[in-house]
């Protein structure tokens, strides 16, 4: 972060500042000591659970990630809350209905994975907002300002959903025990829920898991564009004015959360599949 370009004391204060007041701006956040001081500093400051003061409000870092991070979480949830139904939904039907169907689908997942955020962010906004008028363009308050951020945000999760759970469940119809669950006169539905999608819950739940704890990170592009007061606008804010205490903040709360959902994940594994487990009744 050090090479970045930029000065966060010239950003604070402005280049036309006294060369005084730069020297005792520099002193006051401790930019005046070499690199290896102000890192052990740092240390010092997370060893006591602090991450510091933001150069410009003054303000605890931490306390400030505490506040906006309900606001992060809500919007993950609502994207997963679209996400999730609608992925598997696509990723079934894709993998159950050859060609036109399948095609479309496909259609859907590769474009969902290739448009980027913001160009979609933009042009929904443009439709549902300036056009229709039907939600608010931007702003942090009830669902109306949710709606668009979370549908935005819920794309490439359910793209990436549909097409591991088209894979997966086209490889799981192959195998002879589906074979022998429709010999034995089980109807399509309970041989989908009961033998299909019970053996294909692994890898779905593996991609659920890593598209939460990264927008549990904060969605920088998507909070940024629809101004939600997340961990993301945040972090870009903190890049921005070279804000290097609430930058390093946010990385360190997003990596944190993102080794707790992962390790959340890896406990569910253990009562979905009983062969992962690690302790079993002997025999």
């Amino acid at each position: 972060m050090k090479a970045l370009p930029g000065d966060p004391v010239l950003n604070l204060i402005g280049e036309r500042a006294s060369p005084e007041t730069i020297e005792n701006i520099r002193k006051e956040i401790g930019a005046d000591k070499g690199l290896a001081a102000q890192y052990m500093g740092y240390l010092g400051l997370l060893l006591r659970g602090n991450l510091g003061r933001s150069y410009y409000t003054n303000r605890d870092v931490l306390t400030d990630i505490t506040l906006k991070f309900p606001n992060t979480l809500g919007l993950a949830l609502a994207a997963m809350f679209i996400a999730v139904p609608a992925g598997i939904l696509l990723g079934f039907m894709a993998a159950k209905r050859r060609g036109f169907i399948d095609k479309l689908i496909d259609t859907i997942t590769i474009s969902g994975l290739s448009v980027p955020v913001f160009w979609s962010a933009i042009i929904i906004m443009l439709i549902f907002s300036l056009k229709l008028r039907l939600f608010p363009p931007s702003g942090t308050g009830d669902i109306r300002f949710l709606i668009l951020p979370a549908f935005v945000l819920s794309i490439p999760a359910l793209a990436s959903l549909a097409r591991v759970t088209k894979t997966v469940i086209k490889d799981i119809l192959t195998l002879p025990y589906i074979a022998t669950a429709k010999a034995k006169g089980l109807s399509s539905l309970r041989v989908d829920i009961i033998h299909v999608f019970k053996n294909a819950i692994i890898p779905i739940v593996t991609i659920i898991g890593l598209d939460f704890g990264s927008y549990l990170n904060g969605a920088v592009v998507t909070e940024t564009i629809f101004g939600w007061d997340g961990i993301g606008r945040f972090t870009m804010e903190g890049i921005i004015k070279r804000d290097y205490p609430v930058i390093m903040g946010c990385i360190i709360a997003g990596t944190v959360i993102f080794v707790i959902i992962n390790l959340i994940t890896d406990v569910i594994y253990h009562y979905l599949d009983p062969r992962i487990r690690l302790h079993g009744e002997e025999k």
